[in-house]
C-alpha cells in the first residue's frame, strides 16, 4: 500500500512539473481556467436551495415564495439575472411557457402552464448558432402526479439545474462567437413537456441549434450496483437522427455511418475534450438514445433533427430517485441532499463548461463533405470551406472503433488525398479549426 501511495504521489508531482514547464496554448489555458473556476461550494448552495423548496412537482404551488415549482423557477430566473448584472447584462433572461391540457392525458391532473427559464449569452460572430446546456426544474416522488408531498429532488434534478447555473456564472466571464443557452426545463417527469415546448420555440424562431447537453442527475457516486466512483460518467446519444430521409437510409446501407449521426459526433466531441483536459474523468459513451425504456430532455431536440446528448452519473441508486421519503426494512428511500456528492457534480459541470466553450469558440463544422477512393489505396476528401476556419483536420478510425483515433492537420484547403490508406477499412470525418486552435464537431461525409 505504501508503494502504491508513493507511486500516486510521484505521478502527481511529475504531472504538475510537466504542466508548469510545458508551454500551454491560449486555448488550453482558457479551458484549464474554466475547470478551476467551477465551484463545488456554489453548486452545493444551489442544490440545497432547490431541494429546500420542498417539492418542485410540475403541478405544485406557483404562488408561494418558499415552496413549490413557482418559487423555484422565480429563484432560478433571479439567479440568472444576478449573473447577467455581473457581466454587464450579457445574458438575455426570460421565461418560455406552454399550456398542457389535462384532457386526454392521465399523467396531467389539471391544465398546467409548463414554464421554462432561459439565459442566452449571444455570440459575437454567429448569434443565431446555439449550443445549449439544460437541467430540469421539476421533481417528483413515487407518484408523478402527487404535488403535495415532499419531493426534494436533490439529485434528480437539482444537480443538473445547479450545474447549468454554475456554468453560466463561469462562462459569462468570457465572450464567444457562438451563442450559449443555459436552460431550466419543466414538466420532464410527466412527458418531456418543457423540452418539447422549448424545441418548438427554437424552431419557430429559426434557431440553428448545433448541440444540446442535457444534464439529468450529475450528483450521485454510489450505485445500487455496489460501485462507488466519482470519476465515471455516461454520455448517451442516438446513432442517427430520426429525421433522416429514405435516401439517406439507403446510402448508409452501402457506405456506412450507422453510428455516425450528429448526436453521436457530439458525444465523441465531449469524450475527446474530457479525456484531453480532464484525464482523471472516465467518460463512457453509451450507444443508446437514453437509458433502457426511459427518457430525457434531449430527446425533443433530437426529434426535430438537432444534435443532443444526455450527460449523467454512471452508477444510479434507484432507491434515491422517484421515491417517497421513507425508511423500510432499514433502507432509506428518497432523493435527499445527504446522498448528493457536490464535488462530483462540480466535475460534471466542468465537463459541460469546457465543451460548451470549445464549441462556442470554434468555427462551424465543414459543409458538404464528400469522399471517394474506390478500388485504390488512397482516400479523397472534399468539403466547402466555412467562415472563421483557418485550417481543417481530417479524422479517421477503424470501423469498429467508437472514437476518432487518427488525425491529420491539413491546413487551409478544401480537399485532400490521404495516400496509402484504403477507404474500405476506416471511417472518416472533417473538423474545422479556428485561429486559436478550437475545433468544430467532426462532420461525417454526406
Amino acid at each position: 500500500m505504501k508503494s502504491l501511495i508513493l507511486f500516486f504521489a510521484l505521478s502527481t508531482s511529475i504531472s504538475v512539473f510537466a504542466q508548469t514547464n510545458q508551454k500551454i496554448s491560449l486555448s488550453e489555458g482558457q479551458l484549464y481556467d474554466i475547470i478551476d473556476s467551477v465551484s463545488s461550494k456554489r453548486i452545493e448552495k444551489d442544490i440545497t436551495r432547490l431541494a429546500n423548496f420542498g417539492t418542485r412537482n410540475t403541478f405544485s404551488d406557483t404562488i408561494s415564495n418558499i415552496r413549490g415549482i413557482g418559487a423555484a423557477r422565480r429563484w432560478i430566473k433571479n439567479e440568472f439575472e444576478n449573473i447577467s448584472k455581473d457581466c454587464n447584462n450579457c445574458l438575455n433572461v426570460f421565461y418560455q411557457k406552454d399550456l398542457v391540457k389535462a384532457e386526454g392525458n392521465d399523467r396531467i391532473p389539471k391544465d398546467t402552464w409548463i414554464v421554462n427559464v432561459a439565459a442566452v449569452q449571444i455570440g459575437t460572430k454567429y448569434p443565431n448558432r446555439y449550443i445549449i446546456m439544460s437541467g430540469d426544474i421539476d421533481s417528483r416522488n413515487s407518484d408523478g402526479s402527487d404535488f403535495t408531498k415532499d419531493a426534494p429532488g436533490a439529485n434528480d434534478n437539482a444537480s443538473g439545474m445547479a450545474g447549468a447555473i454554475e456554468a453560466a456564472r463561469v462562462l459569462s466571464k468570457y465572450t464567444f462567437e457562438t451563442s450559449i443557452v443555459y436552460l431550466g426545463l419543466s414538466g420532464e417527469e410527466q412527458g418531456l413537456f418543457g423540452g418539447k415546448g422549448f424545441a418548438e420555440f427554437a424552431k419557430k424562431n429559426a434557431w440553428e441549434i448545433i448541440g444540446v447537453f442535457n444534464n439529468d442527475m450529475i450528483g450521485n457516486i454510489k450505485g445500487l450496483d455496489g460501485i462507488i466512483s466519482n470519476r465515471d460518467f455516461r454520455i448517451f446519444s442516438e446513432p442517427v437522427p430520426p429525421t433522416e430521409t429514405e435516401k439517406e437510409r439507403q446510402l448508409r446501407r452501402f457506405y456506412g455511418g450507422e453510428v455516425d449521426g450528429i448526436s453521436r459526433q457530439l458525444a465523441r466531441y465531449v469524450y475527446k475534450t474530457t479525456k484531453t483536459y480532464m484525464p482523471e474523468m472516465n467518460p463512457m459513451m453509451i450507444y443508446r438514445l437514453d437509458r433502457f425504456g426511459r427518457g430525457g430532455h434531449h430527446r425533443p431536440f433530437n426529434d426535430l433533427g438537432w444534435a443532443g446528448i444526455r450527460i449523467m452519473e454512471a452508477h444510479e441508486d434507484y432507491n434515491h430517485q422517484h421515491q417517497d421519503i421513507r425508511t423500510e426494512d432499514g433502507v432509506e428511500y428518497g432523493d435527499k441532499l445527504k446522498f448528493v456528492n457536490f464535488g462530483y457534480a462540480a466535475k460534471l459541470t466542468a465537463v459541460n463548461a469546457i465543451n460548451l466553450a470549445s464549441i462556442a469558440w470554434a468555427p462551424p463544422a465543414p459543409k458538404n463533405v464528400s469522399i471517394g477512393g474506390i478500388v485504390e489505396p488512397s482516400v479523397k476528401l472534399k468539403w466547402d470551406k466555412v467562415d472563421g476556419a483557418t485550417a481543417y483536420k481530417i479524422y479517421w478510425r477503424d470501423t469498429t472503433s467508437p472514437t476518432w483515433d487518427y488525425s491529420r492537420y491539413v491546413g487551409d484547403v478544401s480537399e485532400f488525398t490521404l495516400e496509402g490508406i484504403v477507404i474500405d477499412n476506416f471511417f472518416f470525418g472533417i473538423a474545422s479549426v479556428g485561429k486559436d486552435g478550437f475545433e468544430s464537431v467532426v462532420a461525417f461525409p454526406n
